[in-house]
């Protein structure tokens, strides 16, 4: 990777290294209350259970001895009520400080509903893996550049109000940006979805002025953006949106739900670019990715680790992703997908709790 791609505000690796250097060990999940099918029902004003919220949180602290949590954000809720939502971020914020926790903040994510609706959301699909979840931005505001400005709004203005805020750990930008949803809202599944092509010709152009919106709210948290699939072994083979995610990130971050050899696989592949590392997402139990053989890995390589899931809720996240195009009439046997709790704080399988203490 050629010096002149770098951004001149983009951390160098030496400065990505002290900070990481000053971190515990990053351990932690992608936090989505069980009352809430979706970012939009977790943080609404009439949703919002901050209740829930610090239960949850505390069942991470003791149970698991986590660091962190991957919390996602969503557009419609700045144009809707700015004050209220800056005020109920900063709530969340609270109870991750009250736990130990220092989460990671998700600006933007590509993946699921592309229609997403303020108010009253969708009830749960039966047996459904993350039936609710939405994309943000939709795809009506990242097809039009006339939405874009009311995007960069949002950007500033949730960045610009924590950007001092060191109960934060992180800003990841945008989730899994070149995701097409085929087998759910996609050509394969409902079809709602913009064509492939379109959708990442259209994130391919806007996200490096996300990045740039991010950097102009003068943030002192770092900023990342994980990338997840396709061939990683050279920059030359990366996509061109893999290929701002890596030159803009002051931080690299991946998501790997393979066994233990694909993990360490992308942690070596990884490794060129002298920067530390956050697996944002790992962690599905019926296709070789558990805690007892991720965690040792991420300890041995210092990779901090964020699993999906936390407590079984509305968003089935304990059911697998072939529910999409494989639908079946109750939930499968086995081994559970994602998640660490049942809804009442059980462990799904407590011989797993151990391994996350583990020094």
């Amino acid at each position: 990777m050629s010096t002149s791609a770098i951004p001149s505000n983009q951390w160098s690796p030496d400065q990505a290294k002290q900070w990481y250097a000053r971190q515990p060990f990053l351990i932690g999940a992608n936090f989505l209350p069980a009352n809430a099918i979706n970012q939009l029902e977790m943080w609404q004003a009439d949703t919002f259970d901050p209740r829930q919220i610090d239960w949850e949180l505390g069942l991470a602290e003791d149970h698991c001895g986590m660091t962190t949590m991957r919390i996602f954000l969503h557009d419609l809720l700045w144009d809707s009520d700015s004050d209220g939502y800056k005020q109920r971020i900063d709530t969340v914020l609270g109870l991750c400080e009250k736990h130990k926790i220092k989460p990671m903040l998700v600006l933007f994510d590509s993946c699921w509903d592309p229609h997403p609706k303020l108010g009253k959301q969708k009830d749960p699909m039966p047996h459904t893996h993350n039936s609710g979840w939405v994309q943000s931005p939709g795809a009506k505001a990242l097809a039009d550049a006339a939405e874009h400005p009311r995007l960069e709004n949002y950007i500033k203005g949730i960045v610009g109000a924590f950007a001092n805020d060191d109960r934060i750990l992180a800003w990841d930008v945008w989730n899994e940006p070149d995701f097409i949803n085929h087998d759910n809202y996609g050509q394969g599944g409902l079809g709602v979805e913009l064509p492939p092509d379109e959708k990442r010709a259209h994130v391919a152009k806007l996200i490096p002025q996300v990045f740039d919106w991010v950097r102009s709210a003068g943030p002192v948290q770092p900023l990342t953006s994980g990338i997840w699939t396709g061939d990683w072994s050279s920059h030359d083979k990366l996509n061109p949106i893999q290929k701002t995610q890596i030159e803009k990130s002051d931080l690299i971050s991946f998501h790997s739900y393979g066994k233990p050899e694909v993990f360490e696989g992308c942690v070596q592949a990884l490794q060129r670019y002298e920067r530390p590392f956050i697996c944002t997402e790992y962690m599905a139990r019926s296709i070789g990715s558990t805690f007892e053989c991720i965690l040792p890995l991420a300890r041995k390589f210092n990779v901090a680790v964020l699993n999906w899931g936390l407590v079984v809720g509305k968003s089935q996240t304990h059911l697998p992703w072939r529910n999409w195009s494989q639908p079946t009439q109750s939930p499968p046997a086995g081994n559970l997908f994602h998640d660490i709790f049942w809804s009442d704080g059980t462990p799904i399988d407590p011989a797993e709790l151990p391994v996350f203490k583990y020094k």
